[in-house]
């Protein structure tokens, strides 16, 4: 039957007005899923196309090639209004010195990770996981789309002539060892990288000697014996750069929580502010939802790759550890005062922990009880 035939045996239900309104409610919807691959109706007035220059701080792996394949997919969708060049970590710039070349124009962008900022820009430490803070993406996604959270992000960076696009959600972290960690006493004397801020004194407090060093060096520090163990992502990018080779075991949070100090290691899209001020209204709000819906690929394409890298590190000989639930507790009790400190550094991480606590209390986490924080006050 062809398509004309099959319009007119179809009973007419458009001429009800309810019916009418039920279908274009269901376009709506569908459309939504779809959003993505549509493309952007060009400016006529735009002349020449806005070419972007974004250093991510992956190094390698599926979180590089995800945000490559999703940068290179702009100048079409936009009909060739804006192109980004998408470039790894290193390339045009060290990946501490990201913050910089956004702010003084190297680069028009950067896709890092929030917590790189923390030395420089205190609030930054509440814009990414930390320890024992909130544990899944929907709590994150509460704060930011419940809460204010985006538009505190923004404020934070605003003051570094920054415009904070949106939140990319990335999965938990985990530490690859060259010796056993079972318990929280096994990281007593521990040479150990981390990212630096709470997660560092965090660790330290444990008895752990922390060092910070970005991604893109972890390897070579595993491999020459500078650190015992290391912080980085989640196993399916920690493969590809190789950690198999230069570790035995695998440290995580107990079972159901696989990363007790960043459970949701988020990155963020970041634009120069006057790069940023260039673009048409319609632009900004349409790149506002581009990166949105690119964080949802990027989750995706990260869990999945994560979830088939377990089985070649088993299958490497290495050997998987969980931290006992009973150590939770430790770690709780070190985690709520450097969560105290680290919020009062300046008014605005004291705004965005405020927020965040409310929500680790609401019976809609509940991990976070008043009893836990006796004594500590946030100085807002």
């Amino acid at each position: 039957m062809d398509e004309k035939t099959s319009v007119s045996a179809a009973p007419d239900t458009t001429r009800d007005p309810a019916r009418r309104r039920l279908l274009k409610a269901g376009a709506a919807a569908a459309g939504g899923a779809a959003i993505v691959g549509a493309p952007f109706i060009r400016n006529a007035k735009a002349a020449e196309t806005t070419v972007w220059k974004i250093q991510t701080s992956w190094p390698a792996g599926v979180g590089l090639n995800t945000f490559k394949a999703w940068a290179s997919s702009i100048k079409e969708k936009t009909g060739g209004e804006l192109e980004i060049k998408p470039f790894a970590a290193k390339e045009v710039v060290g990946d501490f010195e990201l913050l910089d070349g956004v702010r003084n124009g190297v680069l028009e962008g950067m896709n890092s990770f929030c917590v790189y900022w923390v030395g420089k820009i205190p609030a930054t430490a509440f814009l990414s996981s930390y320890l024992m803070g909130l544990r899944y993406p929907h709590e994150w996604d509460i704060f930011f789309y419940s809460k204010g959270g985006v538009q505190m992000a923004r404020e934070v960076y605003a003051k570094q002539g920054m415009f904070w696009v949106g939140r990319v959600h990335h999965g938990p972290n985990i530490v690859h060892s060259k010796k056993p960690i079972r318990t929280a006493e096994d990281f007593k004397g521990l040479k150990l990288r981390v990212p630096g801020g709470m997660i560092a004194e965090g660790f330290a407090a444990i008895g752990a000697r922390t060092t910070l060093l970005p991604g893109g060096e972890v390897f070579s520090a595993l491999e020459k014996g500078t650190v015992d163990a290391a912080d980085y992502t989640g196993p399916a990018v920690n493969w590809d750069l190789g950690f198999q080779q230069v570790t035995k075991y695998i440290w995580m949070g107990p079972v159901g929580l696989e990363s007790i100090y960043q459970p949701v290691d988020l990155m963020d899209i970041v634009i120069n502010m006057n790069v940023w001020n260039k673009l048409s209204p319609k632009m900004k709000l349409w790149f506002e939802n581009e990166v949105e819906a690119y964080s949802s690929l990027h989750f995706g394409a990260i869990q999945k790759a994560d979830m088939e890298a377990w089985g070649k590190f088993e299958k490497a000989g290495i050997q998987i550890n969980r931290l006992p639930f009973e150590d939770l507790d430790k770690f709780q009790r070190i985690a709520v005062p450097i969560w105290f400190k680290w919020a009062n550094k300046d008014k605005e991480a004291a705004r965005l922990f405020k927020a965040q606590l409310e929500i680790m209390e609401s019976p809609t986490c509940g991990y976070v009880t008043p009893d836990m924080y006796k004594g500590l006050k946030i100085d807002i």
